[in-house]
């Protein structure tokens, strides 16, 4: 099988001031990094976020885009994922095609259908069901696509009703700029394999085994095989993303595996195997990334933003191979 080259992201959620993240999204330009996620959250501390298990976010992602947008000349900007619900879809349609003519066209546009309900409920948002959420996601993906295409939009759906004008701003990239879409059961997956430029494989559960019997690393390779499925001719095109939100460079990975089962409460047997954990010396990690995208595809690698600077050697060691 042949995969995508490698590139890699940083998701970054901890600047709390206009220098800090200025100086944030230069370094990671400068580190040879692809992309600058932010995400779409709302909450500062208090029991919603405890209940999410969210860290607080100063930032909203808009703003933060446009401004890391602003300091940087080729770095991408994007969002880890917009959530729907929290935006009217015709006003997000247009934010993201202004971010993209205004990057000069290094938007990516990462949407999925909402997860947390306690955020929802702080918010006031009523949290519908998964199906609810999901159709509200496709009628959405349409309605990115009908306004970036610059022509008239006539869409009429179950959660949607936009007609009567064209899409302003024209993106600059062509066709448009690219979807992210990711999650973890068949239909949500298999929606990202026909119409995203980029699935994400998501956040794996950390039980030994799942209800199915599988382990994590097991799951991750399912997941995959739906999203081959779907994809069908269009797989070749299509870029598989995860996110080892547990980086670290380490030559005693024991110990940092031990750690991090103190801090997630789980047994420390899980965790070397496991997608989203990427623990090790630079070798040993660029064997994982390889062993990674053999099984499960995930050539395109997003970090969190505390490990940037020591997995740096491995953006220029793997980027474009």
């Amino acid at each position: 099988m042949i995969h995508k080259p490698f590139r890699f992201g940083v998701q970054a959620t901890r600047a709390t001031s206009a220098r800090e993240w200025f100086d944030l999204a230069r370094e990671v330009e400068g580190l040879g990094y692809s992309t600058l996620f932010v995400s779409d959250h709302y909450l500062g501390r208090g029991p919603a976020a405890r209940a999410c298990s969210m860290p607080p976010q100063h930032l909203a992602p808009i703003a933060a885009m446009a401004a890391a947008a602003a300091v940087t000349q080729a770095l991408r900007i994007g969002c880890r994922v917009f959530c729907i619900d929290y935006h009217v879809p015709a006003a997000l349609a247009k934010e993201a095609a202004t971010i993209d003519l205004l990057s000069d066209g290094r938007l990516e546009m990462g949407i999925g259908a909402g997860l947390h309900a306690p955020e929802y409920q702080a918010l006031g948002i009523p949290f519908d069901p998964g199906k609810v959420r999901v159709d509200r996601l496709e009628e959405v993906i349409a309605l990115l696509k009908a306004h970036w295409s610059g022509e008239p939009i006539d869409l009429a759906g179950e959660h949607l009703n936009v007609t009567g004008y064209a899409g302003l701003p024209v993106p600059v990239q062509k066709p448009r700029p690219p979807l992210m879409i990711g999650g973890n059961r068949k239909r949500i997956l298999s929606l990202a394999a026909r119409e995203a430029d980029i699935v994400s494989i998501s956040n794996v559960p950390f039980d030994p085994v799942n209800a199915a019997g599988l382990t994590p690393r097991q799951e991750a390779i399912r997941r995959y095989e739906l999203v081959k499925e779907a994809a069908t001719d269009r797989l070749a095109d299509i870029e598989i993303e995860g996110s080892p939100y547990f980086t670290v460079v380490t030559d005693d990975p024991a110990a940092t595996y031990k750690d991090i089962a103190g801090w997630i409460s789980v047994d420390a047997d899980v965790l070397p195997d496991h997608p989203n954990v990427l623990v090790g010396t630079l070798d040993e990690m660029e064997q994982r990334l390889l062993a990674n995208r053999e099984d499960f595809g995930t050539s395109y690698v997003t970090v969190p933003q505390n490990a940037m600077g020591t997995f740096a050697p491995l953006v220029e060691r793997l980027g474009g191979r």
